[in-house]
């Protein structure tokens, strides 16, 4: 039988690999982050190990003693538990203190670069989950208003400049206005931030220019429209192709439910 890693974050990423992954006849290897992954990833996975965020010595050791030669990182594992860990271990500061900056793609990509030292290459992270890459449309009844419109081509311009610096992948607008970018604490916690200020809000997700597909691809679930929701935000913009949409059903229907306009590429002409 075939054998596959999954290094697992938080939220439903991580199980619909790890679904997909039985489906396909794979033994699935699971690396759990305490605090972050979900439980229930134990009932799907044949082996399944919980370890601290810094542990990154003993998950190597791991799979390399599970025979592991191909591995995925699934789910999104909070960037302040890295610093927040009291006694990181040797792994985790050999590679932090290598690192020019401690942006997410660099710390992202020095894990992948040491995977691959060990034998273990790392696939991209939607593997055997391609048919929930969103694609283009207006995939609720809501539509934007022309306002919306120009809010969501502005939005992408900023996104577009954050995106390219690392720096975050989510911006929040409204009239014009930039009310939020998202920086460490993640898209749901930015779109709370924007709520502060005004109603209404415009959401934009982009993808890197040169996204790394192993790591960090947009994902969009039932969560962070039930957090538009309570936050009065209207719509959400991503873009085709490049952004996981978990629950495909649910988020259209609650949008729908909610009047949130869920919007997938397709050109501005407003």
């Amino acid at each position: 039988m075939k054998k596959v890693g999954l290094i697992a974050g938080n939220g439903n990423f991580p199980l619909l690999f790890a679904r997909e992954a039985k489906k396909r006849g794979y033994f699935l290897v699971a690396i759990a982050i305490k605090g972050e992954t979900s439980t229930s990833l134990g009932r799907i996975a044949d082996k399944i190990f919980w370890l601290k965020a810094g542990e990154l010595t003993k998950c190597f050791s791991l799979l390399k003693e599970e025979k592991i030669k191909e591995a995925v990182m699934a789910g999104q594992i909070h960037h302040h538990r890295l610093f927040k860990e009291k006694s990181p271990d040797k792994e985790l500061k050999f590679l932090l203190k290598a690192l020019p900056d401690k942006r997410t793609d660099s710390i992202l990509g020095a894990i992948a670069e040491r995977l691959e030292e060990k034998g273990i290459n790392l696939l991209p992270s939607h593997s055997f989950l391609s048919h929930l890459l969103a694609k283009e449309g207006i995939l609720t009844r809501r539509k934007p208003t022309e306002d919306e419109w120009k809010d969501v081509k502005f939005g992408r311009e900023i996104a577009n400049a954050i995106a390219g610096l690392d720096i975050g992948q989510t911006v929040c607008v409204k009239n014009g206005v930039v009310l939020a970018i998202e920086a460490i604490e993640g898209t749901n916690r930015t779109i709370q931030r924007a709520s502060q200020f005004t109603k209404g809000v415009v959401i934009v997700k982009k993808a890197k220019p040169n996204q790394d597909l192993r790591f960090d691809i947009p994902v969009i679930g039932i969560r962070t429209i039930r957090i538009m929701a309570k936050s009065g935000a209207k719509v959400l913009a991503i873009d085709p192709e490049k952004t996981l949409l978990l629950d495909k059903e649910k988020v259209i229907a609650l949008s729908d439910q909610k009047g949130i306009s869920l919007v997938v590429g397709l050109p501005i002409i407003h």
